[in-house]
């Protein structure tokens, strides 16, 4: 391909990518209902941003500064009409060990790489592989994050000082320590009165945003009653410029793993969210590739106004379709709402304790475990829970793009493992219905027929070789193919060392049935092609028993008899 073809090939896959004239009749639509949409997920996301903003180390504004720019560039470019996007629990858990050890800095170059892998992936088509990730691995990496976000809020629910450290079970342990030396109730206290007010509201009123309220009515006590706890701190009135200052160029051979590990988080979670949108929803449906460009431009440029790399978050999303959202409006309207409340009420927002955005997070990661889901995918089947336990152990344990990784590995190798036991090699007997009795018994005895049912691979076929060994004082194998689904690299390798092993003892292999799909892997590796020189394969496996009865003729087991054909019209006479 010319430089000039392969130029307007990329710039036809980029012109899919980017926003088209449908975008702008869609919000044209029902106005008022996205923006009622984008306002009430504003009044949700607001304590989540500033705690998910504290939880990543960066602060508050931070938090907020990513809803605001990456909620507005994923919605114009991402692929979905109602996703929102933002600061979420599982891309805390990966920035919180950057930030303790290259700060700022690395969290900006970090978000940049990641943001041009995102955009790398989306121009190769990479969105559809998500379908591929089984449930149970989603849901134990759900409960794993949840677990991570629960064991990060307990030094701010505790009212004591964080020790820095990347393992997050170390740090909470530490925390306990430290509270029973000292111990702080009004810290405990704030949090607990907000974990309790979210879950039981949304018991009561699923709509109403109950993190809000509960973070107002904590605040407002607190300064009432001039409570001596942590707070966030004074916010920035408004956005900072877009700064390259802080990128650490020399870092980036050390961050580039980092990054793809954020750039894998950010797929999966917003195509999984996408997913979960399209599910509550009748008329929509998303677009993976560009849902991926959206995600990546919005990680290449919110870092440069000092916050986090984003994410689509599923709870967001989930309260903007429920509040019915119907266009890219509503998470707009989300964004620019955040952001006059950033001009608004920065004094405001300073006074919130840390202890109530510990308990938005300790409640939120309650939420997020579905015990419905849990259970039934752990009754399901043994393997779906053996899956669904490691990876929710890996994503505590490891980090979560290697937890998602051991999940996958072990759920591609237990499908593989029944996939393997479901094929078959199965002993057949030989259709023989239109010879002599006594001939009939004769073939039976010296010839056995065996047919493959399901893929002949690598994880099948020594099983079969070993099979295809053990057969004893026959003179003629028929292996009957038709029903062989696919053929790989190993299985054709042990097909033919079975029959080199076969005719090694004096026993004559014939083939029959082979579909013409799998001559290819087998021509390939040579296992066809003498037998074809030898006419040894056959179509049906009638003329495969029809060869085997000749060639036992040939050799005098057999008494060759009169003709078929006279002993055919010998029948039809007597009648």
């Amino acid at each position: 391909m010319s430089a000039v073809a392969a130029a307007r090939t990329g710039w036809a896959r980029l012109r899919e990518l980017l926003p088209a004239r449908a975008d702008v009749v869609a919000m044209r639509r029902q106005p008022r209902g996205d923006l009622v949409a984008g306002l009430t997920v504003a009044v949700v996301a607001l304590p989540l941003a500033l705690g998910f903003g504290v939880a990543s180390g960066l602060g508050a504004a931070a938090g907020l500064a990513t809803a605001i720019v990456a909620g507005v560039l994923a919605a114009v470019f991402g692929g979905s009409n109602v996703q929102v996007s933002g600061p979420t629990g599982a891309m805390t858990v990966v920035l919180v060990p950057i930030v303790a050890r290259f700060g700022a800095g690395g969290v900006l170059t970090v978000g940049l790489l990641a943001g041009l892998i995102l955009i790398g992936l989306a121009l190769a088509r990479a969105g559809r592989f998500v379908r591929y990730v089984p449930a149970p691995v989603v849901e134990g990496f759900t409960v794993g994050i949840a677990a991570v976000i629960f064991l990060q809020q307990v030094p701010a629910a505790l009212g004591v000082p964080a020790v820095h450290g990347e393992k997050v079970t170390v740090v909470a342990w530490q925390a306990v320590v430290d509270f029973v030396r000292a111990p702080r109730w009004t810290a405990v206290g704030l949090a607990l009165v907000v974990v309790v007010m979210m879950l039981a509201g949304a018991r009561w009123r699923r709509t109403w945003p109950f993190s809000l309220i509960a973070v107002g009515v904590v605040t407002a006590v607190a300064q009432a009653a001039h409570l001596d706890v942590a707070r966030i701190g004074s916010l920035p009135a408004t956005l900072p410029a877009p700064s390259l200052g802080f990128l650490q160029v020399s870092a980036i051979p050390t961050l580039a793993t980092a990054a793809l590990a954020v750039a894998a988080l950010a797929a999966l979670e917003s195509l999984l969210s996408a997913t979960v949108a399209d599910g509550m929803s009748v008329a929509q449906r998303h677009d993976p590739d560009r849902e991926l460009f959206g995600q990546g431009i919005a990680n290449v440029v919110t870092p440069l106004f000092g916050g986090v790399p984003a994410t689509a978050a599923i709870a967001r999303t989930a309260v903007n379709v429920r509040a019915g959202a119907g266009s890219r409006l509503a998470s707009i309207t989300h964004a620019v709402a955040l952001a006059v409340i950033m001009l608004a009420a920065a004094p405001l927002v300073a006074h919130i304790p840390l202890a109530a955005l510990a308990g938005v997070l300790l409640a939120t990661a309650i939420r997020m475990v579905e015990v419905g889901s849990l259970v039934a995918l752990a009754r399901s089947t043994r393997s779906d829970a053996a899956i669904m336990v490691l990876t929710a152990v890996a994503t505590l344990a490891l980090d979560l793009v290697a937890a998602v990784g051991v999940g996958l590995v072990l759920a591609c190798f237990l499908a593989i493992r029944k996939i393997a036991r479901a094929s078959t090699l199965e002993r057949v007997p030989l259709d023989v219905s239109d010879h002599r009795a006594e001939e009939a018994s004769l073939l039976a005895e010296h010839i056995v027929a065996f047919r493959f049912d399901g893929p002949l691979f690598f994880a099948a076929a020594h099983r079969f070789l070993l099979e295809l060994s053990d057969v004893a004082d026959v003179r003629v194998v028929i292996l009957r193919m038709s029903r062989v689904s696919t053929i790989d690299g190993t299985g054709a390798l042990v097909l033919r060392d079975a029959i080199e092993r076969l005719e090694h003892r004096g026993i004559t292999v014939y083939l029959s049935g082979i579909p013409d799909r799998h001559t290819k892997a087998l021509d390939a590796l040579a296992v066809l092609e003498r037998l074809r020189e030898l006419g040894r394969v056959f179509g049906p496996t009638r003329e495969a028993i029809t060869a085997a009865r000749d060639l036992l003729h040939h050799t005098g087991i057999l008494d060759p008899g009169p003709p078929r054909e006279l002993v055919a019209n010998a029948a039809r006479n007597a009648r």
